[in-house]
Parts: structure tokens; sequence; C-alpha cells
């Protein structure tokens, strides 16, 4: 794995828009607990990374390692059985849902418990380097990249347009 600059956060985050903004404000929590809504970007993500379940109203398990071949097969799998368009984050929205006020994890708990803090998969792979494809690593919220054959080290949180 090799670690870059932190890239700014994408355009949306609504801290950015006005600091007095707690984060958790943007987020809406599905009624099922299973899905959070960003009310900033529209986008849709799945509250879990995955491979984590919830069991009686709590976290449990482990997030899934994947390779970037695996990340994209999940993805187009869950898309098929769930009949919902999820897909993999760009690199832009991943680091929308970076919180810089936090670490290990980098994010808002909340919306998004469980979260470890560790590197996630962004699609597509990264520009001028086919082997290799981008991600944001969720302990400090750096953007990084890593082999796609050999990292089976990062993790998957779905997304997908508002319907």
């Amino acid at each position: 794995m090799k670690t870059v600059t932190p890239l700014p956060l994408a355009d949306g985050v609504a801290s950015l828009d006005n600091p007095s903004t707690p984060t958790q404000s943007r987020y809406v929590i599905s009624p099922d607990g299973n899905e959070v809504t960003d009310s900033t970007t529209g986008l849709i993500w799945r509250r879990y990374a995955e491979g984590i379940k919830i069991i009686n109203n709590d976290c449990s398990g482990n997030a899934t390692a994947f390779n970037s071949d695996q990340a994209q097969s999940w993805a187009k799998n869950e898309a098929l059985t769930s009949g919902k368009p999820w897909r993999l984050p760009s690199l832009k929205e991943l680091s929308g849902i970076v919180d810089p006020s936090c670490c290990n994890p980098a994010i808002d708990t909340v919306a998004f418990p469980g979260t470890p803090g560790s590197p996630f998969w962004s699609a597509p792979p990264a520009a001028g380097e086919s082997s290799y494809a981008w991600g944001v690593n969720f302990d400090y919220g750096y953007v990084d990249y890593g082999s796609e054959h050999n990292s089976a080290g990062y993790r998957v949180r779905l997304v997908r347009s508002s319907e």
C-alpha cells in the first residue's frame, strides 16, 4: 500500500459549508437501520461495512477484507441480489463521508457504526495505473492506493444514488 497526501474532502461535506453544523445532522438513517441517506449529496450508503451484521440493535462480526477484484464482484452481486443499484463509491464520494473531527475511525460513528479504522476501496482503478485502485483509510481519513490484486486488506462500503 502506498500512502498519499490527503485530498481535500468532497465539495458536499456539510461541516465545510457550515462548521457549526454537526455532521450527524446530515445523515438520515432508514427505518430498518440498514441504510443512511446523506442529505447533502443525496447518496444512499449501506450503514455497515460489508461483513458486519446488525443483531439485536448491535453490530456483530467484522468488516470483510477484499482485494479490488473481489470488491467489484461483491458490489455487482449485491446489486443483483437486492435489486438495488449498489456499487463501489468514487474516491470523491468516499472521501466525502470522512469526518475530520475524529479519528480511528474518521467517520460519523452514529451514522456508520462499527466502521474499522481501515482502508476502503473506491472505484474505478487509479488513472494511468490500472493495477492499482484508490481508497480512503478511515483511521485518519487519508487517501491511499493499493494493488488491485495484492491488497486484500481493504474493506467495502456500498453506495447508490437516490431513487
